[in-house]
């Protein structure tokens, strides 16, 4: 048996340090990171290697739910996969079964724990997506809203060059690594360009 702990924050300015230190405090063996958007879990090579990773009986250690996903349904996803693979998941900021031997009812505790803070982590994202379509909105009535600077103009040969490796069969993250655009930023533009076609 292994505790696999996995730590996430969604940009790179952002430090993993005090998750890192949970993880080691709980005593994860193996610890998994990275700095992606939570938004989607198929674009966080750290998650899928972790997943492919865990065993029979490990525990898989997070800091707190929403590491794993703001999205209630990625969050069932994840769980999912993990008790398919016969793990468990410990969240560290919610009610421990540490103690409860009896895998079942531990199972069971686990699933309504997280049913419930899954949902609240949906509902805050929710919240944070409504303030910030109200502000938006306030500022464009005040006429000071002019949107997000473009980082990239349509003629930048960087955007150029990812494109033609898109075009030629890459990936987005392929084409990301080779020409240092962030895989979430050339997703976007990749995805305006199409709509534009």
């Amino acid at each position: 048996m292994s505790k696999v702990g996995y730590a996430r924050v969604s940009s790179k300015s952002q430090n993993l340090a005090r998750q890192i230190e949970k993880l080691k405090d709980y005593g994860a063996d193996y610890i998994y990171t990275e700095k992606e958007s939570g938004a989607e879990i198929d674009n966080r090579p750290k998650l899928q290697e972790m997943l492919d990773f865990i065993r029979v009986d490990d525990v898989v250690v997070i800091s707190e739910l929403d590491r794993l996903s703001r999205k209630a349904d990625d969050i069932t996803k994840i769980i999912d996969i993990i008790r398919q693979k016969g793990a468990t998941l410990e969240v560290l900021s919610l009610p421990s079964t540490q103690g409860i031997e009896n895998k079942n009812l531990k199972n069971l505790i686990n699933s309504l724990i997280l049913e419930i803070f899954k949902y609240q982590a949906e509902a805050e994202r929710q919240v944070v997506k409504e303030r910030q379509m109200q502000g938006i909105k306030a500022a464009q009535e005040r006429g000071v809203y002019t949107g997000r600077k473009k980082m990239y103009r349509k003629d930048n040969p960087q955007l150029l060059h990812a494109f033609s490796l898109i075009d030629q069969g890459e990936s987005i993250r392929q084409a990301s690594k080779k020409t240092g655009i962030n895989h979430e930023t050339l997703r976007r533009y990749n995805k305006n360009r199409k709509n534009q076609a």
